[in-house]
Formats: structure tokens, C-alpha cells, sequence
């Protein structure tokens, strides 16, 4: 995300170097804003990062809630709608033109010129709720693969029938304290690096589980699956069948979550060729090879554990051998999440600073930068509201994180509260509004129709979800050290 702390004078402040022979200057657009570097090669990499998250290791329990009919079905559904409505929210980046329009810099910006109104609270609200529960999800995601690199090392040292009790809250601190440090990298510009080494962790941790599962399919051995998944009877209970489709239904909507952040992610590409077009391409490259590695996870994950699928599939393969590669794939999801924390808490760092420093303009506190020389980095400027902001909300986070460590749960949950209204909701409209579709028109009561049956999935979705946290709830004991 482009910074929003622009200081008035800027233009007043650049060196002769800083212009080109026609007078213009080269390093800032033409709003007065740092000039973007993006393009759709590093707006891919930021979308793979956010999408390929934690989501793909729980697509084998999804599918095995879902049987080998529904569960394929309902994921190629998510990425239909996904990559259709991407496309139109790509095209609101400007307005009202989408090449020759006013940029919007943040998802809210786009909401507020297309829509306006009350619209622009409740899209806010739905869109940094969403933020923040990512972030505290992708926080229990990542202890859970340090926890499991640990289990693993013991098994392998102590044998298999050590119980090796580990406890999830220190590797909760440990990634809060490296979140603590790049947090205070300034934009979502500057993150280029950080997504295209997180998006090659998911490349590989996926590539991983998906050829463990094929040895472990190819290795022969029983397990039950079939075309409607879970058996009721036999797996699980009438009414827990019916939870958990729905909740399974919520883990795969969390999969595809990344229109949070597709217009913060849009920011970061230059003008030239057109932005929408550049992101069209980045997110075409993004949805479909992250639905190549869900589909064939999904699927294969499912062949390998049957209906007793485990909730994060890295973990099914008991800790054992080879113990070197689940080590290494775990390593892969952590690092990942390092980068996709950043990718998802950007859009929310700089959403609060912008408010700040637009209503306390004249604090220096907030606004000040204070210049440090950085031996092998250069000139770093520190803000001391940023530092103190920022810091503060990665240790809520991960407080939070310590109190509810329920993985699938959390998952389904973000992933219905945020599906509707972010992903399929406000593109839709704001595409009606900027094409002026004619009411009851063909294109715009199909539009309506697909907006509707989203909302039922993304309300069925949550009530598993919620279900689910209240039955763990019932058993949890907060701060205990899980075996």
C-alpha cells in the first residue's frame, strides 16, 4: 500500500536529480505519490502468498467432509467466482474510467467513489475484522508447523511411542517477535521480496504434501473414502455431518481469501500498461495455479487419509519418516506466513496511521520520521507511532492467538465472514454502478441471483464455523501444554 504520511512540501523538497529533462518529476506519479514499481510478475507473487496460505493444508479434511462428487465441485465453484469477481474489482481501482480515472489507493477508497455512504463503514468494518483474523489465524497456523518440526525430531530421536508433549505458546512468541521486526517495514511497496520468497515456501510445502500423499496412495495400504465423504453411522453423526459440510465449506472459502487486499495489492503496480490490466493477467497467473495445487492437494490428501483425513494434512503422516521432509515442509509453511502476515496486516497498519495522521496532523509523535543511518542498509526513517502502533498489535494478536488456538475452526469462520461481502458483494455492485447495468436487466438480476446465493453459502458457512469453536470450547483448557 502507498504511504498515506505524504508531507505537503514534497514537491518543494526534491533535489534537481529527481527531475527529467521535461520538467516532471521521475520518482513520484502523477498524483505526487512514490512512483510504483509493481507489475503483474510481483502482483502474482503477492497474490500466491495470500492465497496459498494456510488454507491448502486443510483442503483434504474438506474434502473428506464433501465426498469425491461435492468436494471437487464446491472448490472449482470458489474459484470461478473468485477470479469473475477479481476482475471487476480490478477494474474499480480508478474512477469512475477504469484506465483513465482517479487511483483509489485502498479497497474502502473504492467502495467511497463508486458507492459512498453507509457502504464505505460496513465495507471498513467487514474488510480489517477479516484482516485481523487472518493474522491471528496465520499466528496458530505457524506455531502448529514449528510445534510439528519439534514432535518430529522427537519421534525420530526418542522413538514412536513417546508421547513428546509440546506446547504451541512459544512458537506462538517466537513468530510475534519476528512479526515485531518487519512490521516495521514501511508499505505494502516495499514487500516485494518478502511475497516472492514466501510464494516459492508455498511451492514448495505444497509440492511436498501433495508427492507424500501420492507415495503414501501408491504405497498401498486401506483407507475408506467415498463419493459423499464422511459416513454417517459410521464417521460421524447426523447432525455432525451437517456441521461439518458447512464448516468445510468455510475452510474453502478461507482458501480463496485475498480480495481483502487485491486493491492495496493493485496499488503497487505501475501505470503503464494500464493497472487493471496488469492485475487481470496477475490475478489470472495467481487463482489458477493456486486452484491447480488446491485440486490436486485437495484430492490427493483425501486418497491418501480417507474420512479420517487429519485437519492440517502435513501433519497425517505421523510425524514419521521421512522425517527430514515434513521437517523442511513445516519450515516452508512458516516462513510463508511470515511473509503472508505482512501481506494481510499492511492494508490495516496503514489504514490506522492514514486516520492518525489526518486527524492529529500537527503531533509530531505521530507524524515525525527521524532518520537512522543502518550499516548495509542505508538511511531508515523511524516513526515512533508507527513502531509503538505496530508492535502493540502483534502482540494482541498473538494473545489472542494463545487463548483460541483452534485451527479449522478459526479458519471457516474468517473465511464466511469475509467471503460475501468482500469477494462477491461490493465488486458486484460497484461494477453495476460504474457499467450503469439497467435494473432487472438479464446481466444485472444474474449478478443479483449470484450475490445472493454467495450470501446463503457464506451464512451457512459461519454457522458451522461457530459450532465448531463452541464444541472446542467446551473441552479447552486456555495455556495447557497440548500432546
Amino acid at each position: 500500500m502507498a504511504k498515506h504520511m505524504q508531507k505537503t512540501s514534497m514537491f518543494m523538497e526534491q533535489s534537481p536529480s529527481d527531475y527529467e529533462n521535461g520538467g516532471s518529476l521521475k520518482n513520484v506519479d502523477d498524483d505526487g505519490r512514490p512512483k510504483r514499481t509493481g507489475t503483474w510478475v510481483t502482483a502474482s507473487a503477492h497474490i500466491i502468498t495470500a492465497v496459498i496460505g494456510s488454507g491448502v493444508l486443510s483442503l483434504a479434511w474438506a474434502i473428506a467432509q464433501l465426498g469425491w462428487v461435492a468436494g471437487p465441485a464446491v472448490l472449482m465453484a470458489f474459484s470461478f467466482i473468485t477470479y469473475f469477481t477479481s476482475t471487476l474489482l480490478a477494474d474499480c481501482y480508478r474512477a469512475p474510467d477504469p484506465v483513465h480515472g482517479k487511483r483509489n489507493y485502498t479497497y474502502m477508497d473504492v467502495v467511497r467513489a463508486y458507492l459512498g455512504g453507509r457502504k464505505v463503514q460496513l465495507c471498513g468494518l467487514a474488510q480489517y475484522a477479516n484482516l485481523v483474523g487472518i493474522t491471528i489465524g496465520y499466528t496458530i497456523t505457524a506455531s502448529i508447523s514449528m510445534v510439528a518440526v519439534k514432535r518430529s525430531n522427537c519421534f525420530h530421536k526418542h522413538g514412536h511411542q513417546v508421547k513428546c508433549q509440546t506446547s504451541n505458546y512459544p512458537f506462538m512468541a517466537i513468530f510475534a517477535c519476528i512479526q515485531l521486526l518487519l512490521s516495521q517495514i514501511p508499505d505494502f511497496d516495499k514487500l516485494s521480496w518478502l511475497s516472492i520468497v514466501a510464494a516459492v515456501m508455498s511451492f514448495a510445502y505444497s509440492s511436498i504434501g501433495l508427492g507424500l500423499s501420492i507415495a503414501k496412495v501408491a504405497g498401498g495400504g486401506h483407507v475408506r473414502t467415498s463419493l459423499t465423504g464422511v459416513t454417517v453411522g459410521v464417521d460421524v453423526s447426523g447432525s455432525e455431518k451437517i456441521w461439518r459440510t458447512f464448516q468445510a465449506i468455510g475452510d474453502i472459502a478461507f482458501a480463496y481469501a485475498y480480495s481483502t487486499v487485491l486493491i492495496e495489492i493493485q496499488d503497487t503496480i505501475k501505470s503503464s500498461p494500464p493497472e487493471n490490466k496488469s492485475m487481470k493477467r496477475a490475478t489470472s497467473v495467481g487463482v489458477w495455479t493456486t486452484t491447480m495445487f488446491y485440486v490436486l492437494c485437495g484430492l490427493f490428501g483425501y486418497a491418501a487419509f480417507g474420512n479420517e483425513a487429519p485437519g492440517n494434512f502435513l501433519t497425517g503422516f505421523g510425524f514419521y519418516e521421512p522425517f527430514w521432509l515434513i521437517d523442511f515442509a513445516n519450515v516452508c509453511i512458516a516462513i510463508h506466513l511470515i511473509g503472508a502476515y505482512q501481506v494481510f496486516a499492511q492494508p490495516l497498519f496503514g489504514f490506522v496511521e492514514g486516520w492518525c495522521s489526518r486527524n492529529w496532523s500537527d503531533n509530531k509523535f505521530i507524524t515525525g520520521e527521524h532518520a537512522v543511518d543502518i550499516p548495509f542498509y542505508g538511511i531508515y526513517y523511524v516513526n515512533f507511532f508507527r513502531l509503538v502502533w505496530r508492535s502493540a498489535y502483534v502482540i494482541v494478536t498473538a494473545v489472542i492467538a494463545m487463548i483460541f488456538p483452534f485451527f479449522n475452526d478459526f479458519l471457516g469462520l474468517i473465511g464466511a465472514g469475509s467471503f460475501w461481502p468482500l469477494t462477491v458483494y461490493f465488486p458486484i455492485e460497484m461494477h453495476i454502478a460504474q457499467t450503469k447495468i439497467p435494473k432487472y436487466s438479464f446481466r444485472w438480476t444474474w449478478l443479483k441471483i449470484l450475490s445472493w446465493v454467495c450470501l446463503v453459502v457464506s451464512l451457512i458457512a459461519a454457522a458451522g464455523s461457530v459450532q465448531g469453536l463452541i464444541q472446542s470450547l467446551k473441552t479447552y483448557k486456555p495455556f495447557q501444554t497440548q500432546e
